[in-house]
């Protein structure tokens, strides 16, 4: 991964986000999957770096039978995961670069494991999907889209929008607690430095001050008030402890900080019947 040339925090609108991220998976989606892959496995699903399954966690219900929205998929592992689960699937991300790798990713598992994990991808922007009203029985996403969007308003609407009655919307995003917190999984991890009400995005920008990476925080209270505006209501927050016997860590997220402060929050949510 590229070191950026300047990283602060400062004002990213949409528009900027969005260009940014995009160039930014595009750029990284090959090197992502080689550092990541082997975690994240083709055909596994975890909601974050605690390891958290959904073979165990089972937040998304009985996949068997249900059609199923994956956004900010990545390569897909989640999607595979369900498709073989009996779920009817399919993966979306933002990225051309992220949809290419999930489709080589496809074609190499099929040779091996056959059609049950090769699941269709849509290149389109969490914010403007593609599909009609009431195309889905769940939409979910882990750790995509939501953090990387400067209006996650639009995307619970948008996954409410394509929701059946009684469907659900569950998403995985960094804690907010952690955005009080550097970013590093040592001890220096674990002294507050930031305000956790201070919303400003982290930018990675060049040299010209145009940004080439961006993130968002939303507090607790943001992310409840955008989920009932999209008329969907929360069902549970779940927030992941570091299990034992998981000592890797993934950039600042690790044992040390993982058994003292939250890292990872899951949204379930249910539309409204």
């Amino acid at each position: 991964m590229s070191t950026p040339r300047e990283a602060i925090r400062r004002p990213a609108p949409a528009a900027e986000t969005a260009t940014a991220n995009r160039t930014w998976w595009d750029s990284e989606a090959s090197s992502y999957y080689l550092e990541h892959g082997a975690f994240l496995g083709d055909t596994d699903f975890v909601w974050g770096p605690e390891r958290f399954r959904e073979a165990d966690a089972r937040l998304l219900g009985e996949p068997r039978g249900q059609v199923v929205l994956e956004i900010g998929a990545g390569s897909g592992q989640c999607s595979r995961w369900l498709a073989a689960q009996g779920a009817t699937v399919v993966a979306s991300d933002l990225s051309a670069g992220m949809v290419a790798t999930g489709v080589a990713v496809n074609e190499t598992l099929h040779e091996s494991l056959g059609a049950a994990v090769r699941v269709p991808f849509v290149q389109c922007d969490g914010r403007a999907l593609p599909f009609a009203d009431a195309s889905f029985d769940t939409v979910f996403t882990a750790y995509g889209v939501v953090p990387f969007v400067a209006d996650p308003d639009v995307v619970m609407s948008e996954a409410a929008r394509v929701l059946r009655p009684g469907g659900r919307f569950v998403f995985s995003t960094t804690h907010p607690v952690r955005w009080a917190f550097p970013d590093d999984p040592g001890p220096g991890g674990l002294e507050a430095r930031h305000s956790y009400f201070d919303r400003t995005p982290y930018v990675e920008q060049d040299g010209a001050g145009q940004a080439t990476y961006v993130e968002h925080h939303r507090t607790l209270g943001d992310r409840v008030r955008d989920i009932t505006a999209a008329g969907l209501v929360l069902v549970d927050l779940v927030e992941p402890e570091w299990p034992e016997g998981h000592d890797e860590p993934w950039g600042g997220w690790s044992p040390l900080r993982g058994r003292l402060i939250p890292g990872t929050a899951i949204f379930v949510c249910r539309k409204s019947d």
